[in-house]
């Protein structure tokens, strides 16, 4: 046991030495300081592939598959890119297996949490301390994202044009918008078409409502069908482990579409905003996130390792929901009742945004920039308020970041026009607020779960 240990730690510190020397070849090469022959970089990123191929079959570790997949899609779109354009389509199978989990394990986990445990005041107590969190964090969050982008100007002087691909997306986005009411699309009015069209929180509120109508009943029955829903749960976790046997497969094929598509020249033009994000969300992480686990004297290490899997899934797809059902598995692991982590956890995902919240506080002041706006602070205050409302429950709408920033750009006056040019970067920088977005609705979770003394 000992010296399979030892192998694995020498195995991962030689995967961390190549995986530097092959991150900053490709980065020396990327910013053109210095010609780095394709002879170098080839055998040093499938020297790193293989490492981690034989990490993970010693480790049998679902991690390291899903990085080794991700380095595959790299290589797959820098020497076949129609192919890797091609291997989209086991990302889409991934997603579409987790959109079939996603509602009966929400459902049956919820359920019995209320009605097995009947202690409905712990539900209101959870809802309002949820909220009261959730508030506070995208509040800090939208702070911090207009200190980055007034900080690091980055939209200052930029020329953007939006090309043709980002204007059809953009007009596509914007056909399928609808009416948001922040309240009332909380309710559902159809739970099958809350399903179909994958609302979450919709169907946390449907569950939520059952499981009290449940908890009221005083016979057999409750005990007979509470048992029935808790069998369902236990099913739908093991149909989760069979699912993430597809992730690897999935998580290769998104990043190598998104590289593919998009390529890395784009980025040239719109560095300093990519920068800017993905500092500022490391910001939120240790200015914020960081002491709140200190506050609550969160376990790091058991954290880190049982969000790791999940987080892997979450940035590769640039999709939450991806993540969703392997977060929650792993949470309760980590030792969260499941009652607290069916609850909190989907709940945060309308309410919780703490990635896109920071983004999009950031993006709109971008896009001013770039239109040659110098926004006051009143008007950028004024801004947030508009952000604290829009922001709040439209998880389950397809493109509902860049809709929310189109709203919020008119809203003071802007062109719109002008954020469809952000959208050929989009998918870098969905990766990282969606990380991000896990990271704080994991760490919420763990928060209301102290504060309800269940850890």
């Amino acid at each position: 046991m000992f010296d399979c240990m030892q192998k694995l730690k020498y195995i991962w510190i030689a995967i961390l030495s190549v995986l530097f020397i092959d991150a900053s070849l490709h980065l020396i090469s990327w910013m053109e300081w210095l010609n780095i022959p394709s002879e170098i970089k080839f055998p040093v990123r499938w020297l790193l592939i293989f490492l981690l191929g034989l990490f993970s079959w010693q480790r049998r570790s679902l991690t390291s598959s899903i990085l080794m997949c991700m380095f595959l899609g790299i290589e797959l779109a820098e020497w076949f890119p129609q192919a890797a354009i091609e291997s989209k389509v086991f990302s889409d199978i991934f997603l579409r297996l987790i959109k079939t989990i996603i509602a009966p394990l929400l459902f049956s986990t919820l359920v019995v949490g209320i009605a097995g445990h009947s202690d409905l005041k712990q539900v209101g107590r959870m809802g309002w301390k949820s909220i009261l969190y959730f508030e506070a964090v995208t509040t800090i969050a939208l702070v911090i994202g207009l200190a980055a982008i007034n900080i690091s100007q980055a939209g200052v002087g930029a020329e953007l044009q939006a090309g043709v691909q980002q204007i059809e997306k953009a007009n596509q986005l914007l056909e399928q918008k609808h009416t948001h009411h922040v309240i009332l699309d909380i309710f559902p009015e159809n739970i099958a078409k809350s399903v179909a069209d994958n609302q979450i929180l919709q169907i946390v509120i449907f569950s939520i409502l059952f499981g009290i109508a449940l908890a009221q009943i005083k016979s057999n029955r409750k005990d007979r069908i509470v048992q029935g829903i808790e069998d369902l749960s236990v099913v739908m976790f093991k149909f989760t482990n069979l699912v993430m046997y597809v992730a690897p497969l999935a998580v290769g094929g998104a990043i190598g579409y998104a590289i593919a598509t998009m390529g890395y020249g784009v980025l040239h033009s719109l560095m300093k905003l990519v920068v800017t994000l993905y500092v500022s969300l490391f910001a939120f992480i240790i200015l914020v996130l960081v002491p709140i686990g200190l506050l609550v004297k969160l376990p790091f290490k058991r954290f880190i390792d049982h969000i790791t899997e999940p987080l892997s899934i979450a940035f590769a797809t640039a999709s939450s929901e991806a993540a969703l059902p392997k977060a929650m598995e792993n949470l309760e692991k980590m030792g969260i009742p499941r009652k607290v982590v069916a609850f909190v956890l989907p709940t945060g995902y309308s309410f919780n945004l703490d990635g896109t919240t920071l983004y999009l506080s950031l993006a709109a002041v971008f896009v001013a920039q770039v239109s040659g706006i110098d926004l006051t602070l009143t008007q950028q205050i004024e801004m947030c308020l508009v952000l604290m409302l829009t922001s709040k429950g439209v998880a389950g709408v397809r493109g509902a970041s860049f809709l929310i920033l189109v709203g919020t750009v008119a809203s003071i006056g802007l062109d719109p026009q002008k954020a469809f040019a952000i959208l050929a970067i989009d998918a870098i920088m969905d990766m990282g607020r969606t990380s991000v977005n896990l990271i704080g609705n994991c760490l919420a979770t763990y928060v209301i779960a102290k504060w309800e003394n269940e850890v």
